[in-house]
């Protein structure tokens, strides 16, 4: 069975975003991409990985999953395959339902989506963000992977926005 990975950068207090949503406060600089795209090469975006030249496919994950909010920015970019090298999952009730090659935007429920990937032959499924999706994936996440910025925010979204969630225990192995 497939697991389902939140690979995702958080600042010191928690927070995957400002409170406006965006994530430009997260210092990128040439030793973060480095480690990126020696250790997941798949999770940089199409047009990034064409830039730096980087032509290692992974091996950790061949499919995304990311909710409306992670996507805006790059509809605002006119991209509207952000990963196109990976099948790409967008759950959202406001952006109009789309398939087509490699991409599946969709407001479905977002756990019947999950549970379906998993049974389905492949890589892993990163879960690209954002923190209301995982919280309302939260029970589903098999691995967090936490990329910490040096970086305080004092509000935002939080690494995990669950309403209501049970506790759900994770082992640290590194």
């Amino acid at each position: 069975m497939r697991r389902l990975t939140y690979y995702v950068g958080v600042t010191l207090d928690g927070y995957v975003a400002a409170p406006d949503g965006s994530s430009d406060v997260f210092p990128v600089d040439e030793s973060v991409l480095a480690f990126i795209a020696a250790e997941f090469p798949e999770t940089l975006p199409t047009h990034v990985r064409e830039q730096l030249g980087v032509t290692a496919a992974g091996t950790r994950f061949d499919t995304v999953l990311v909710g409306r909010a992670t996507y805006e920015p790059a509809l605002r970019a006119g991209i509207t395959s952000p990963y196109a090298h990976l099948d790409q999952h967008v759950v959202s009730t406001t952006l109009p339902p789309r398939e087509e090659a490699g991409l599946h935007v969709g407001g479905g429920d977002p756990v019947a989506l999950v549970r379906r990937l998993k049974q389905e032959p492949g890589a892993g499924i990163w879960l690209a963000g954002g923190g209301r999706l995982a919280g309302a994936l939260l029970a589903e996440i098999d691995e967090l992977v936490l990329k910490r910025y040096p970086v305080v925010l004092g509000a935002g979204i939080p690494v995990i926005a669950a309403a209501r969630a049970a506790p759900q225990p994770f082992r640290v192995t590194g």
